[in-house]
């Protein structure tokens, strides 16, 4: 089997690290052929391997839903591909092969991220995601099969497109993840300082509106009254400035936020952190913390988990689906309620130990090679029956 995988849409976040980590497996097959769309300059970033070809564009982000409408069906043809791998929400309206689309962006069926534009006078955004909304409805439509990465989203995406989708988890490799011995760059390494008995809380993510970092930074003067005399940080793997995070969104109103509540002395801004080296991080934190309104799938709760980090978690149904019994869960939009779940687990340690040991087992769940196993097999059974048909 030849199969396309268009990733053009991978630039960071969930859908580099999907495609990270999926390339590898494909690689053992030794029946496969895969060639790899993807944007320009991505290429050094992931492995050579005998049986994948790579095909890098210059898309332009404005116009790359176009782009890929009229160049990769051309490419697909030549290239000989049976089966069309769609990474990046959208499909191809005429894909000449039958076509597996992922579908794993929930803002665009998130009220809550509607009302969150609107609440920021982001009327531009709010209308770009409604206007990639209808072209995500329309791509389920256009494909011949729709997957999402969990249950919880993919109930969400037949109540909204009302077609059938399918769910697979991604996967997580904890050798491939912890096997980078190098150490953390020095100017993270140096922010990481903090005195003695100080809690350390991580959060791992680009900025973003979704993520809802200002709940965690409105928790953080409730913390340090609750906390009277025991130091705190929130780290962070992103920079509350402007231009300095992929993507379009403006972190100046979070950092705005962090200066009025006067807790700049508690927010610790380490940038972007290699993906092989997050390890490390995870390492040197004492609870992780995930405020995010809206999600799919959570690849750094299931990080956290492998790692021994303790969790806490948003209330939301994919969180649950994900992690179960091995984390904390607190009202999204509470920053009462997540201090006060805080307080209460880093006063725990007995509680702490259960979910870090709950944490570890939960993790083992999840398999790049399972999930890989799972796609090929329904790319398999597209082509049989395409031929079947023809």
């Amino acid at each position: 089997m030849h199969l396309f995988v268009n990733s053009l849409a991978a630039s960071a976040g969930g859908g580099l690290t999907y495609i990270r980590n999926v390339l590898p497996q494909l690689a053992k097959r030794s029946d496969l052929r895969v060639t790899v769309a993807l944007g320009h300059g991505l290429q050094d970033e992931l492995s050579d391997h005998e049986n994948i070809s790579f095909v890098e564009l210059q898309a332009p982000l404005a116009r790359r839903f176009w782009f890929e409408q009229s160049q990769l069906p051309v490419l697909i043809r030549k290239s000989g591909a049976d089966v069309l791998l769609s990474t990046g929400n959208f499909a191809l309206r005429n894909s000449p092969v039958p076509q597996l689309l992922l579908s794993r962006n929930s803002v665009y069926t998130s009220q809550d991220f509607y009302r969150d534009l609107r609440s920021r006078h982001k009327y531009r955004t709010w209308l770009d995601t409604r206007m990639r909304a209808i072209l995500a409805k329309q791509s389920i439509r256009w494909a011949d099969l729709t997957i999402a990465p969990s249950e919880s989203f993919a109930a969400e995406l037949r109540r909204w497109s009302g077609r059938n989708v399918i769910a697979i988890h991604h996967g997580f490799d904890r050798e491939a993840f912890t096997r980078d011995f190098n150490p953390l760059p020095s100017e993270v390494d140096g922010k990481l300082v903090a005195p003695p008995n100080t809690l350390k809380l991580l959060f791992v993510s680009h900025y973003n509106y979704y993520r809802n970092f200002e709940t965690l930074i409105r928790a953080l003067p409730i913390l340090r009254n609750r906390l009277a005399g025991r130091p705190v940080r929130l780290w962070l793997t992103c920079r509350l400035q402007f231009g300095a995070n992929p993507g379009a969104y403006d972190p100046r109103s979070t950092a705005a936020l962090v200066k009025s509540l006067d807790v700049s002395d508690m927010v610790v801004e380490l940038d972007a952190v290699p993906y092989n080296l997050l390890h490390h991080l995870y390492s040197r934190a004492d609870l992780y913390v995930s405020p995010a309104y809206t999600e799919t799938f959570a690849h750094p709760l299931v990080e956290a988990m492998a790692t021994g980090l303790p969790v806490l978690a948003s209330d939301l149904p994919v969180h649950r689906e994900i992690c179960g019994d091995a984390a904390v869960y607190f009202p999204t939009f509470s920053p009462e309620e997540l201090s006060e779940t805080i307080v209460k687990l880093a006063a725990s340690s007995e509680v702490r130990q259960r979910i870090v040991d709950f944490g570890r087992e939960r993790s083992k769940t999840f398999s790049w090679a399972k999930h890989v196993d799972a796609i090929l097999k329904l790319s398999q059974g597209q082509m049989n029956s395409k031929r079947k048909s023809g």
